[in-house]
């Protein structure tokens, strides 16, 4: 994770995000962003339009996720916001965009480095793909949990050098 110079903390982890559709969750998360001054004020629509054209919802097992980024000019600071909806919302596949998934978290990317995408997508990716940690992300209340489990995992993720 030192690679990628990223800004996560548990005050960046929102738990109950309540929104009715894919965009208002999208933009509640990015102006929390956009509070603690990691991103300017344009991330908030750029993200929303990128959504529109290219999705990032993810059929996973048990809890749809999503995994919201744009591009780098909008960003401050390097960082990672997790919000856990408080019920989940239909959000575009990503390669699909008229098939949907009911997104319960999201994973919302702001990156400086473009290189850093795919190995944030790798690691959101891998972390998704467990059954065990994707419940807790979804159902944990305790915010420094689920930052611990995050941490854990991006610490520990594969980095292709």
């Amino acid at each position: 994770m030192a690679d990628l110079g990223l800004t996560f903390s548990k005050d960046l982890v929102v738990v109950d995000l309540e929104a009715g559709s894919d965009l208002e969750a999208i933009q509640k998360a990015a102006s929390h962003l956009y509070e603690k001054g990691l991103v300017k004020e344009s991330f908030i629509n750029a993200i929303q339009e990128r959504e529109k054209v290219f999705a990032t919802g993810l059929p996973t097992e048990g809890y749809g996720v999503a995994v919201p980024h744009t591009d780098v000019e909008h960003v401050i600071e390097q960082s990672i916001c997790i919000a856990v909806l408080k019920d989940a919302v239909p959000f575009s596949v990503m390669g699909s965009m008229e098939e949907k998934v009911d997104c319960k978290i999201m994973f919302m990317l702001a990156l400086k480095e473009p290189h850093s995408q795919l190995a944030m997508l790798q690691a959101v990716i891998g972390m998704v793909q467990k059954p065990d940690i994707l419940e807790t992300l979804a159902t944990e209340k305790d915010t420094q949990v689920i930052y611990d489990i995050v941490m854990n995992e991006l610490e520990n993720m594969e980095t292709e050098e």
